[in-house]
This record gives structure tokens, C-alpha cells and sequence, in this order.
């Protein structure tokens, strides 16, 4: 098949030899889904890909919803425990009629394990969340085994008491006495009244 005896001119492509109408028609064809694809068919992917990704997430999303779900009894459960708890903590907590009282216990208790007290300063009330911390800086004199009956003691309170910033060093500077300076504060706590009145508001509206 000579090609330059051909006429090229499509108004004659009927008369083309066979091959060549077949070569034609396949250029033709790729010709039309390579723009089929360019114009349309990558969007389409495109569109498919961010949907396959949205429902990866949304699956993600299920399965967390679904472990919550089958795990909410344990949860409430929990957070029941956890209420309970955090009543008993406030019980504990002395109320401003009991803090002159413990403040008494607080002494009572250092001189009991035979300490002797150079300073107890209650400073003022420091707001927390749904609480008041109390700070009392103290300094003690006495032997090591007393200080610790101390600690143990204000730890053995039927409010709660805790103990901070200890620092302890020997009195004299030859040691020779025994005798140790102790320098600490001491931290009650009190529910904030605002903070007791929205608990007990709480508590009816569940009722």
C-alpha cells in the first residue's frame, strides 16, 4: 500500500483502505476518552476520593460513638465513685464555725508530741475551684521522732490537714542538743459556700 497514492482529504475518508480507516478511527477514539477523562472522569476521582475519605472519618467516628456507647454503664458507674468520693472529701472539709476549733486541734496536736511553737500564722483563704485552701505557716522546736508524730498526727485529724514546704534543719549549730527547727505550712480545706449551694441545687434537679 503506497500512502502517497492516498487521498488524505476526509471528505474521502470512505475511500481510504481499510487499515487506515481502522488507524483512524482508534486515533479517534483515544482522542475522545483521553478529553472524556481530562474533562470529566478526574473530577469525578477527585469527588470520589475526598467522599472515600469522609466516610473513613465517619466509620473513625462510629466506632468511637460505639465503644463509648457499649462502655457508658462503666462510665456512669465511675462517675457515680468518683462523686461519692469527692462528697466524702468535702465531709472532711471543716466548715468556717470548725476552723477555729481545728486550728486549736492543729496546736493541740504539736505540743502534745512535745514541740514547742515559735510561730503559727493562719494566712488568708486562697479560692480554688469549688474550695478554700487555708495556709498556717508554723516553726517548731523539737527532737526529730517528735516532729514526726506531728506530721502523723495532723495526718490522723478527722479533717483534712496537709503539710507543705517542709524545711528542717538542726536548732544549735553544733547539733550537740538534738533538737530540730522545723519550718512547714500547714493547709486546711473548706467548701466554698457559693460552690455548696450549686451542689445542693444540683442534687434536687436529678431528684
Amino acid at each position: 500500500m503506497n500512502l502517497s497514492e492516498i487521498n488524505w482529504d476526509l471528505n474521502e475518508a470512505g475511500s481510504w483502505p481499510l487499515p487506515i480507516k481502522a488507524a483512524a478511527i482508534a486515533v479517534i477514539c483515544v482522542l475522545v476518552f483521553s478529553a472524556g477523562v481530562y474533562y470529566d472522569t478526574l473530577d469525578q476521582l477527585a469527588a470520589l476520593d475526598v467522599s472515600e475519605k469522609k466516610e473513613r472519618e465517619l466509620k473513625q467516628a462510629f466506632e468511637t460513638k460505639q465503644k463509648k456507647s457499649i462502655n457508658l454503664q462503666d462510665y456512669q458507674d465511675q462517675l457515680t465513685q468518683i462523686e461519692t468520693e469527692l462528697e466524702d472529701m468535702i465531709r472532711q472539709m471543716p466548715t468556717k464555725e470548725e476552723l477555729a476549733s481545728l486550728l486549736i486541734d492543729i496546736s493541740q496536736t504539736g505540743l502534745a508530741s512535745g514541740l514547742e511553737f515559735r510561730l503559727f500564722k493562719p494566712g488568708a483563704a486562697i479560692r480554688k475551684d469549688f474550695y478554700s485552701e487555708l495556709p498556717i505557716e508554723i516553726e517548731v522546736i523539737g527532737k526529730y521522732e517528735e516532729l514526726g508524730l506531728f506530721v502523723s498526727g495532723l495526718a490522723s485529724l478527722p479533717r483534712i490537714v496537709t503539710v507543705h514546704d517542709v524545711n528542717i534543719i538542726p536548732e544549735s549549730k553544733d547539733g550537740k542538743t538534738g533538737e530540730m527547727k522545723m519550718n512547714a505550712t500547714v493547709k486546711t480545706y473548706n467548701e466554698s459556700v457559693d460552690e455548696a449551694a450549686e451542689t445542693a441545687k444540683k442534687k434536687r434537679a436529678r431528684k
